[in-house]
């Protein structure tokens, strides 16, 4: 029986198809949630040999935590317990720390998530022959390319930005700063941006906002944010409720189902529980850019 984690875990991709008989499909999801838990314990240094419902338990809440919905959290654990049954049958463990891991119950209102196409339709419902119209497109981008939360956005100002190297320097809640990978199609939006924004007349003070009112000169509000995005939404013809965390929502889901480092997630976002020195003790810069390269929807279509 092979004992390391890569080892184990091509044997049991090959048991569910010779074995069980799974589809391609299914085996690939199989193999996506085993892979986030290896992931997760390798970060965590605690073995296979090792694992404890605690360890589950604190796997499962940190899916939860980064606002993967429950349904998506009870299907990865449905894998997790697929290769737990799997070490036990061919006699890695002794015991299945996973029969009594309880799923996480679907709360009354779950956070929507939207589809790479519904982010599509709603920037496309942007009339970009206007100022606004550019403005608004790579606004919802760079909420939805960053992750970023609108109070981020709104406080976006251009010496954060550092688009050559492919990062934003964000200041986020308890005024932790974090810097965050930002696409191509977000940086060629935010380009057509400013051709638009050097004609607007700036009050003083508000030189440095990367998004202005055209009307006021100065830095977008969290209203007109949510406004706007709900107005081109609508446009679309999403019926979903939609609000700048709904893309935020989707960054960090789009992320976690193409199979990102669920620390890098973590990092991207700015959670609470990460400080800043947590961040850079456990993850580089290169690092944090690689995941976003390889795993996020916005640069795969660029592939």
């Amino acid at each position: 029986m092979p004992s390391s984690p890569s080892s184990l875990f091509e044997a049991y991709t090959r048991h569910l198809l010779l074995e069980q008989g799974l589809s391609a499909n299914t085996r690939d999801a199989y193999g996506r949630d085993v892979a986030k838990l290896l992931s997760y314990l390798a970060d965590e240094q605690v073995k296979l040999r090792e694992v404890t419902l605690e360890h589950l338990h604190r796997f499962s809440f940190e899916l939860c935590e980064l606002g993967i919905s429950p349904t998506s959290v009870a299907r990865i654990l449905s894998g997790v317990r697929s290769f737990f049954r799997f070490l036990v049958l061919d006699g890695f463990l002794d015991a299945d720390p996973t029969e009594l891991l309880e799923s996480p119950h679907r709360p009354k209102h779950l956070p929507e998530v939207l589809t790479v196409e519904e982010v599509d339709r709603i920037e496309q419902a942007f009339d970009v022959s206007t100022s606004e119209g550019c403005r608004d497109r790579a606004m919802v981008e760079v909420l939805y390319s960053c992750g970023l939360r609108v109070s981020e956005l709104c406080s976006l100002r251009l010496s954060d930005l550092f688009l050559e190297e492919g990062f934003l320097k964000v200041e986020g809640k308890g005024s932790k700063q974090r810097l965050v990978p930002i696409s191509e199609r977000a940086v060629k939006e935010i380009g057509q941006w400013m051709f638009h924004r050097h004609e607007i007349t700036i009050r003083p003070g508000e030189e440095d906002y990367v998004f202005l009112s055209l009307r006021r000169g100065k830095h977008l509000s969290r209203i007109t944010v949510f406004h706007n995005l709900r107005v081109a939404a609508e446009a679309a013809g999403i019926t979903k409720n939609i609000s700048p965390h709904t893309l935020r929502h989707t960054f960090a889901t789009h992320l976690l189902e193409g199979g990102a480092n669920l620390r890098a997630i973590q990092a991207m976002l700015g959670h609470e529980r990460i400080t800043t020195t947590e961040i850079y003790t456990h993850l580089d810069r290169s690092f944090l850019r690689a995941q976003v390269l390889e795993h996020f929807p916005r640069n795969r279509e660029s592939d």
